[in-house]
């Protein structure tokens, strides 16, 4: 029998703290703790759903993070 796959773990970190947070730095701050990838979207963004792990998104507006989540 295959063993099952492992999942791969992400940071333990708090998305809602990159709100406010000018795009540019939130990013190398979410790298920095070890986000492998960082996506930024417009407002209103057509997004497809699949969960990435690792990944974090981000709305930006104005430059500025306005949200983010995980996948």
């Amino acid at each position: 029998m295959a063993p099952n796959p492992q999942t791969p773990e992400e940071p333990q970190d708090d998305p809602a703290a990159y709100a406010g947070l000018d795009a540019e730095s939130a990013e190398r701050l979410a790298r920095e703790r070890g986000w492998s990838s960082v996506r930024s979207l417009p407002p209103g963004a057509l997004i497809t759903m699949e969960y990435r792990f690792g990944r974090l998104n981000f709305e930006v507006a104005d430059g500025v993070v306005r949200r983010s989540w995980k996948g």
